[in-house]
């Protein structure tokens, strides 16, 4: 929008987590008068077509999905209906429109539990480890198809463990700041030597510009898997005690067993982002945290914070 363009967003606010929150989200974008809202299903082919509104469409960003890891383990079917047959469903309205850039945001959960750190796009990932992992890998499959059938650029972003203000709140730190505030222990799986690269939202956003601007670049259409991550690694345990001191508050710790379905550790190997993006994460871990801890102690400040279960 900052750069005149006009912004179509689609939202069919799953109850997932409390839609008020996602109101919240957006409620700032409405004062933009290049940004348009519609609530709907990615699903319902007509409600699709029926959002163009008159304009032209140069790109699809493609960010809705059924998330979370062990949410795909309790709803495998659901995952796939909003995942895998939601994706295919965008990417024919993309084909239908004409649109020449689509732009998909997977995940490093289709590394699996490799070995092999950091993570590389060529890697193999064929071994995904919960339901959500192999949606992700599948609708990397569905766009190739696209992208060699009609001649889409279609970039596959892998993005690494989002965080920031606004956060999903069943997402790790948002969950465990709301567990400090309310007073509770952080209950963790594992014993807190799991690892993640944790990716702060600026430098997503940043990423997914740059794939745009890309796409709209080149002269002849290309399919990119792309990482997107801080491409640093940081221990569970480690992360607590950011987030307790970001807070003010000292951690108490449960331990419960880790399910099936978490990895490992992820890390991203970024040289590819930087080659074709001009990637370039420069939000530390301590910042970013210190950015979400503002933001929480101001949104809970008048708000009740309820127990979290685990």
């Amino acid at each position: 929008m900052h750069e005149g363009h006009i912004v179509s967003a689609i939202d069919n606010f799953d109850p997932y987590y409390d839609r008020s929150i996602k109101e919240e989200g957006i409620r700032d974008l409405h004062e933009h008068s290049n940004f348009h809202f519609q609530e709907g299903d990615i699903n319902n082919t007509g409600f699709l077509l029926n959002i163009k509104d008159g304009h032209s469409i140069d790109a699809i960003v493609h960010l809705a999905a059924k998330a979370g890891v062990r949410a795909s383990i309790e709803n495998p079917v659901g995952c796939a209906h909003f995942n895998i047959t939601g994706t295919q469903s965008m990417l024919e309205f993309a084909r239908e429109m004409d649109v020449e850039t689509f732009t998909f945001g997977s995940s490093s959960s289709v590394y699996g539990n490799n070995e092999k750190v950091p993570f590389a796009e060529e890697d193999a990932v064929h071994h995904p480890i919960s339901p959500y992992a192999a949606s992700k890998r599948s609708g990397e499959l569905i766009a190739h198809t696209y992208h060699h059938l009609y001649d889409m650029t279609v970039h596959c972003l892998r993005f690494f463990t989002v965080y920031g203000p606004r956060q999903r709140p069943d997402l790790a730190i948002h969950k465990f700041s709301r567990q400090l505030l309310a007073g509770q222990p952080i209950a963790i799986y594992g014993d807190g030597t799991s690892s993640r690269d944790y990716t702060y939202m600026d430098d997503i956003v940043d990423g997914v510009t740059s794939s745009l601007h890309r796409a709209h670049a080149v002269e002849t259409p290309e399919y990119e898997i792309i990482n997107l991550g801080g491409s640093k690694m940081m221990k569970l345990r480690d992360l607590i005690a950011g987030i307790g001191d970001a807070l003010g508050v000292e951690p108490e710790i449960k331990q419960l067993p880790r399910p099936a379905g978490d990895v490992e550790r992820t890390y991203a190997d970024i040289s590819k982002a930087r080659e074709l993006l001009g990637y370039s994460p420069n939000a530390p871990i301590d910042g970013g945290l210190e950015k979400f801890a503002a933001w929480a102690k101001e949104y809970y400040a008048d708000r009740e914070v309820e127990e979290v279960g685990v």
